[in-house]
């Protein structure tokens, strides 16, 4: 009598790459902003815009170039947030086109600079260096923990990017605030790139010091309240925003690193305790300033009353503006190029292109822009769940924390939730800086998702796992 006994070995299960429906996605996102583009140019012009053509086939030469690199280098990425970045950007580029078409802005531009020059192709412009420095990332980046050893060197680095505004003789003063700097005639702003290094520093050190920021020494009314020596890290990050605000007159910079890093706190040590004294400091730090600072304090009379002061400050006229652009717009919106937020003087360039969206798109364009961005959001945290490290996912909780404070910085200031910061828009406003540094947020997250989702190596076979007889005399 002969028993068999026969055992295999089971590898790793092959997860679908899910490349194709990225492609047909990113075809949809190439689409729909080619329409837009005619709707803007029959609604202003009566005809379709010259450049139609020119500008589908670079967008869809630029979707492509983006998705054959990460089809290529990061297979097994999240299939949904390149084309969701590619309908944003691509929609931004109309509504820059869109208003550049406004004789009102040209008129504006030509009494301010003495010349006008279009902003959309300038955009475009950037958009293709953009994506491929989104290339550049996922070509050099293999990994995202190698990041981690950067830590200390990234926190250096986003001190200085944070300094140099100020710097005489280089930095610029541009509506009050201190955020760009000027550097062979181009204007670049580095906290646009400091939010992603300095997410670096954080992911990096509260990956060491996680355990101990959570320990707590006493409890006060249902909250555990940390020890006073772990204070330290969250009164520095306090005390680099007020010094922010105070010498950049930069509420919105100053607002998204103290959140981003409130939130990657909570997240590393899970103790609402840090929301709290997060909120309460951000809040302390943020009147005693408001009170003292005159562009910080312009800016919350314009949020309070804006029509009290709508004569006498550029600030309240502006918010004034925003708030009528968006009742004008109903809940179906004025249609593509037949709005007057024109009337809010460079709207392309600053947080005020969300205006735009709101009148000429109405509540419904507003909601589906938010859902949007919404979906990013909600990609980077499902990519921060599925990470294997810690270090990987306090990262992409750290980029996706900072973008989602500023579409809310943004956003709440063009329609009087909260005080103008002076922020853009992601993908939409007019600015190489921003489109520069979130394409390159989104190349990081498609990274760390790919390594996340990226099947485990299946383990060397040994002998148990061959085929065996075993024969027994009966």
């Amino acid at each position: 009598m002969s028993v068999v006994t026969n055992t295999t070995t089971i590898g790793a299960i092959e997860l679908p790459s899910r490349r194709n429906t990225e492609l047909l996605l990113l075809a949809f996102a190439v689409v729909i902003p080619i329409f837009a583009y005619a709707n803007a140019g029959l609604s202003i012009h009566g005809k379709l815009p010259p450049g139609m053509l020119t500008y589908g086939l670079g967008l869809g030469v630029l979707a492509g170039i983006a998705h054959f690199v990460v089809r290529r280098y990061a297979k097994y990425a999240d299939p949904l947030l390149l084309p969701i970045a590619t309908l944003l950007n691509g929609l931004g580029l109309v509504l820059i086109w869109r208003l550049d078409q406004s004789e009102r802005l040209q008129n504006l531009a030509k009494r301010s600079f003495g010349v006008f020059s279009e902003s959309a192709p300038r955009q475009m412009m950037y958009t293709a260096l953009a994506i491929a420095l989104f290339a550049g990332v996922l070509l050099v980046l293999k990994d995202h923990r190698v990041l981690q050893r950067f830590t200390y060197i990234s926190m250096a680095a986003s001190l200085v990017l944070l300094i140099l505004p100020v710097i005489p003789g280089l930095g610029a003063d541009v509506f009050g605030a201190k955020i760009w700097i000027s550097v062979g005639g181009f204007s670049i702003q580095p906290g646009e790139f400091a939010k992603i290094v300095i997410a670096v520093f954080f992911a990096g050190y509260l990956m060491v010091k996680r355990d101990a920021l959570a320990l707590a020494s006493r409890r006060f009314m249902g909250l555990y309240l940390p020890r006073g020596r772990d204070l330290g890290p969250i009164l520095m990050i306090w005390a680099m925003s007020l010094l922010v605000l105070v010498f950049e007159n930069d509420l919105g910079t100053s607002l998204l690193f103290f959140g981003m890093f409130v939130i990657m706190l909570y997240v590393a040590t899970e103790r609402t305790s840090w929301i709290v004294i997060g909120l309460l400091m951000s809040v302390g730090g943020a009147t005693v300033v408001g009170a003292t600072a005159s562009h910080v304090k312009a800016r919350v009379t314009a949020w309070l009353d804006p029509f009290a002061c709508y004569q006498k400050s550029g600030a309240c006229e502006q918010v004034g503006q925003s708030i009528m652009s968006f009742g004008s717009g109903g809940v179906l919106g004025t249609g593509w190029g037949q709005g007057n937020s024109d009337l809010i003087g460079f709207a392309a360039n600053s947080d005020f292109i969300f205006s735009t969206v709101g009148e000429e798109l109405g509540l419904a364009g507003v909601m589906a822009f938010l859902l949007l961005y919404g979906l990013i959001i909600e990609r980077g945290v499902r990519t921060a769940l599925a990470a294997r490290d810690p270090f990987g996912k306090l990262f992409a909780i750290g980029l996706s924390g900072a973008f989602a404070l500023q579409i809310f910085v943004v956003a709440g200031g063009v329609m009087g939730l909260i005080p103008l910061t002076g922020m853009t828009m992601p993908f939409l406003a007019s600015g190489g800086s921003s489109v520069l540094a979130n394409w390159i947020l989104i190349a990081i997250l498609i990274r760390i998702s790919d390594t996340a989702r990226r099947p485990a190596p299946a383990p060397a076979p040994s002998p148990d796992s061959e085929m065996t007889q075993v024969v027994r005399p009966s």
